[in-house]
């Protein structure tokens, strides 16, 4: 199933009917097309952001080029050659508690023009990426997002969230282990590749991980053509005794105006391999020269700095959501995880869009693995595929959920759930997409 090749599926038949009758194009677009740096300046259009060179429009054929490019067409406009929405796709690797991996249809770069608004636009390109998902036999799909209300009627829900750090680095003094090991600067160019190795060795072991791709890593060591501060991106690798990288991080410095012992330190990317990568990269970044600031986004809601350093006060962290998930088939999904209790559930699951609508009974043995069926039988809980998805890594709860009123049935119920659900790897993911 890995194996399929987004870019050769069809387009979805019901979108393309329902956007014609609207006098809209429905079209699929090759990233060595003709067509491409329209689809391209859309994207950046939409996400509020400059028109790309033609230097880095070639850069991006590559970058992207792996992705199943989807553009919405106004043929009586000004501009018929432009897309007026857009969506990009593929199919990746995300990690399920017990670090089993499964393949995610991956949702990004939509954008819909102002110009456009309310015409139906948004649903038929959404719509028609699940049902091109679900009917390549591909059982969930993701996204993270920039505009949370749009996802849920899609049947998107939060499933990991994440915490951006600010550290006052006089108040947070490093009272954590001081490992032996080694640091060493890493050269920018070799930098995409150390970053794609080094994630790919650590991403199993945190629920909610996805795989990276070369272009992401080009941009976070600044490498792509204009990259922004390119010049200015540092890593820092961590080695143990062995010589084995187990450890990056990637910074910028911000330069204060008026005292150039009051800089900002960005910490754009940091991943570790073992506790003492973490410690002696974490330290190395709270005791740099010259920095009163650190700034991490996008780190763990579970992170073992806080228990690293003299005043816990001296960072100020604010969590939001970050990785939505959207369960497509139901049995695939719940089979490839593992639980940690076993038990026996009868969930009824409400779908709008039909994808996982159902009742199902999920039988989960001694050794946390899950057999789930359809079943006529009375549901013990009842949710939408918003909760069924936000459960999915554990990291939301499902007592938390039946108090809120989205999850209903019987309150024993969800607390034998929320023990088998819950995981012993912290919900995490480290990158957009």
């Amino acid at each position: 199933m890995a194996d399929i090749d987004a870019r050769a599926l069809p387009q979805d038949p019901y979108s393309t009917a329902a956007l014609a009758e609207a006098g809209l194009e429905y079209r699929l677009i090759p990233a060595d097309g003709d067509g491409f740096p329209h689809f391209l300046q859309a994207v950046n259009r939409g996400f509020l952001g400059e028109e790309s060179t033609s230097e880095q429009v070639e850069a991006s054929r590559t970058a992207i080029g792996f992705r199943r490019m989807t553009g919405i067409f106004d043929r009586s406009g000004l501009q018929p050659l432009g897309p007026v929405a857009t969506v990009d796709s593929w199919i990746t690797q995300l990690t399920l508690p017990g670090r089993q991996t499964i393949p995610m249809w991956a949702i990004s770069g939509v954008t819909v023009s102002p110009t456009h608004r309310r015409k139906g636009i948004a649903r038929a390109m959404l719509e028609g990426e699940l049902r091109t998902a679900a009917a390549a036999g591909i059982p969930i799909a993701g996204l993270t997002v920039s505009e949370a209300t749009i996802y849920h009627r899609f049947g998107f829900s939060p499933a990991t969230y994440a915490t951006d750090w600010s550290i006052e680095t006089k108040r947070a003094r490093w009272i954590g282990p001081r490992p032996d090991g080694r640091l060493d600067f890493l050269d920018r160019e070799a930098l995409p590749d150390e970053l794609s190795a080094l994630h790919e060795r650590v991403r199993n072991a945190r629920p909610g991980e996805v795989a990276g791709w070369p272009g992401l890593w080009q941009r976070q060591a600044g490498t792509t053509p204009g990259a922004e501060g390119g010049r200015k991106v540092r890593a820092v690798r961590y080695a143990d005794a062995s010589g084995t990288t187990r450890g990056i991080a990637v910074y910028r410095i911000t330069e204060h105006d008026a005292d150039f012992t009051k800089n900002t330190l960005n910490l754009q990317q940091l991943i570790t391999e073992t506790p003492d990568a973490y410690a002696a990269l974490w330290r190395f970044v709270l005791e740099h020269d010259l920095v009163e600031v650190v700034k991490a986004p996008l780190r763990s809601v579970d992170e073992p700095l806080r228990w690293m350093i003299s005043d816990q006060r001296g960072a100020s962290v604010t969590t939001s959501d970050h990785g939505w998930l959207r369960i497509l088939d139901v049995v695939t999904t719940l089979q490839a995880r593992s639980y940690s209790a076993s038990g026996t559930f009868v969930l009824r699951v409400e779908d709008a869009l039909g994808f996982a609508d159902g009742t199902w009974r999920i039988d989960i043995d001694a050794a946390g693995a899950a057999t789930v069926t359809a079943t006529d039988a009375a549901p013990d809980l009842s949710m939408t595929v918003n909760e069924l998805g936000s459960i999915l890594l554990g990291g939301v709860r499902a007592v938390t959920l039946f108090a809120a009123g989205r999850v209903h049935g019987d309150r024993d119920a969800a607390t034998a759930l929320d023990a088998s659900f819950a995981s012993a790897d912290t919900p995490y993911l480290g990158l957009w997409y």
